[in-house]
């Protein structure tokens, strides 16, 4: 079957995503060649428990040692009981769990040995997709991009269209579905937005003992503290070009800067900053999108949503109006990008991680190899 995808053939294959809210591990089925999409399979969630979340937050920021190895064994063992839950897969797209991103220094680190992974679930995996970027003068993220191309032209946008995931970090994708291929200059412009769940999710768990603000509720009843948002506007990144990324942790005073509020006003406070964070993004934009969809954990946010359409001129929408899952888009994704590492085609560009030229990243491990 691999002999006939590397052709050209659409096959069916499974992406795993273990994202920086380190709520668990997404595990979805596209049947693709790597170009389109010719049909979405199943797919499911598998939380982290407690000792599993904690082990992985012990390991954020390091490169190495015991917490890594312990946290890349907690990311494979998840993933294979995930895998082993799927039917008639040819190929499993591996993402990890990043520790550690600063491309412009160490590189980027995803915790999980796709070698190991192969030989458990006896299924070739495709791995480390952002390395190579990196290597080559890119920042490694985000790797979506190339997928919300053939989203676009499979809902068949007449315009520019805005993808943005509110994960842990947020990001954004700004799309001209009129370019045939996501290689071509001007087809994409992608980057890190800013903070988006995480520092609300840390918040929610330190305070309160939650592993998120659940609708918004919180934040809804809280007032929005103007000095700490504009003083979190002042960063740096903001004005920089894109494309650019962000650790997890890039904002490390941020919890204390609320740390006088009260619960509310705190988690208004930070819901706020995110939201702030895509008005800024969407000023770098070549012409303003026509929608913007929302995929990952944040579009449950009602207050966020909210806060980010109130600061756009377009709809502001979760992607399932557009007929996709908004909770498994990145593992979709990492699924169609494992088809095209499988072909030899890019997977990011300049204009997505401002690497030098069109590369292809990710290693490709053999079940015995290991």
């Amino acid at each position: 079957m691999l002999k006939d995808m590397r052709k050209g053939q659409a096959g069916r294959i499974l992406g795993t995503m273990s994202g920086t809210s380190l709520d668990g591990v997404d595990a979805a089925v596209i049947e693709t060649d790597g170009e389109g999409i010719t049909s979405f399979g199943p797919s499911t969630f598998r939380p982290y428990s407690d000792e599993e979340r904690a082990i992985l937050r012990g390991a954020l920021g390091k490169w190495d040692g015991p917490a890594v190895i312990e946290a890349g064994e907690v990311v494979v063992l998840a993933t294979a009981e995930l895998a082993s839950t799927f039917d008639d897969i040819a190929l499993v797209g591996f993402h990890g769990q990043t520790l550690a991103h600063d491309p412009r220094g160490r590189g980027t680190h995803q915790a999980g040995d796709g070698a190991l992974l192969a030989d458990l679930i006896e299924l070739p995996v495709v791995w480390d997709f952002r390395s190579a970027d990196v290597q080559l003068g890119g920042e490694g993220a985000p790797l979506a991009p190339f997928y919300h191309h053939a989203l676009a032209r499979r809902i068949g946008a007449q315009g520019p269209v805005a993808f943005l995931n509110l994960g842990g970090v947020g990001n954004l994708t700004w799309v001209d579905p009129g370019r045939d291929r996501p290689e071509e200059d001007g087809a994409l412009l992608a980057f890190d937005t800013g903070p988006a769940n995480a520092p609300l999710n840390d918040l929610m768990q330190s305070r309160l003992g939650q592993a998120h603000d659940a609708g918004g509720a919180l934040a809804r009843r809280g007032t929005v503290d103007a000095d700490v948002l504009n003083q979190f506007l002042e960063h740096v990144f903001f004005s920089r070009i894109p494309p650019k990324s962000l650790d997890r942790d890039a904002w490390p005073d941020l919890q204390s800067a609320v740390s006088g509020l009260n619960d509310a006003d705190a988690a208004a406070t930070l819901t706020a900053c995110a939201a702030a964070s895509v008005m800024r993004a969407i000023e770098h934009c070549p012409v303003p999108p026509g929608r913007v969809l929302v995929s990952g954990g944040g579009r449950h946010n009602a207050t966020m949503m909210e806060m980010i359409s109130a600061s756009l001129d377009c709809p502001v929408e979760p992607i399932e109006t557009a007929g996709f899952d908004g909770d498994m888009i990145e593992a979709q994704a990492f699924a169609y990008l494992a088809a095209r590492v499988l072909r030899g085609l890019p997977t990011s560009q300049p204009g997505t991680t401002g690497v030098s030229a069109c590369v292809g990243g990710g290693y490709i491990s053999l079940p015995g190899e290991g």
